[in-house]
């Protein structure tokens, strides 16, 4: 058995601990780095500029239509694919405190950073989508325009539109699997079907390799197809 200290030094070092941003606002300061050269929304493809601090998206070269709230479609937020909620809520600092309950958990705080995780979403999008679980939900009234995501606030279902569907997978079963967390047969089924569906696409490896550079591990659902 190698010596404390050894293991010691090993775990001060390890590149995924030198690396990785430790806060959601910093993983969102490189997120940004991340998709300068790429710079579309996750759902619905619409292009998006930086002004200032903000990322506006041009709603119009996706067809974007506002549902509801427009002060929220006129902003690109980072939205969590495995949302903040599955991440914490059965945590105790989220039992006690909710989100912001658990700004000292260092494990909680590590799996909001995670750059796999992150995706640049218009900020209507990200609040409609919630924490509502990926499904297929059928024939529905496209709420969005020309932007083909769907969501059924009732059931708390959200189908998102097929260009991103193994991207998602991958994300989640990474999420799932590196920290443990719980998830439904069935949604288990539906995300390796979609895995196995879609294919690996160039800008998934490119956006990996990149996550790994600044966070020192690679989504394996990417790498390894």
């Amino acid at each position: 058995m190698p010596p404390l200290r050894t293991l010691l030094c090993l775990f001060l070092f390890s590149p995924s601990l030198l690396l990785a941003a430790d806060t959601f606002s910093a993983a969102k300061r490189e997120a940004r780095e991340i998709y300068a050269d790429n710079p579309s929304s996750f759902y619905c493809n619409c292009r998006y500029q930086t002004q200032g601090k903000k990322l506006v998206p041009d709603l119009a070269s996706c067809g974007y239509q506002v549902r509801k709230q427009p002060r929220r479609a006129e902003r690109i937020e980072w939205e969590h694919v495995v949302p903040a909620w599955t991440l914490g809520h059965q945590r105790q600092c989220w039992q006690e405190g909710g989100r912001k309950g658990c700004r000292q958990d260092p494990v909680f705080n590590r799996m909001e950073a995670d750059l796999h995780n992150l995706v640049p979403a218009i900020g209507e999008i990200n609040g409609d989508r919630s924490n509502f679980r990926f499904s297929l939900l059928g024939p529905s009234p496209q709420r969005y325009g020309r932007c083909d995501f769907k969501v059924d606030f009732k059931a708390r279902k959200v189908e998102p539109p097929e260009a991103v569907r193994g991207e998602i997978a991958r994300i989640s079963l990474y999420m799932h699997q590196k920290y443990g967390l719980s998830m439904s047969p069935a949604q288990r089924r539906l995300l390796e079907e979609w895995h196995r569906r879609y294919p690996v696409s160039d800008w998934e490896r490119t956006r990996n390799q990149r996550v790994a550079a600044r966070q020192g591990d690679s989504n394996p659902w990417v790498s390894a197809h």
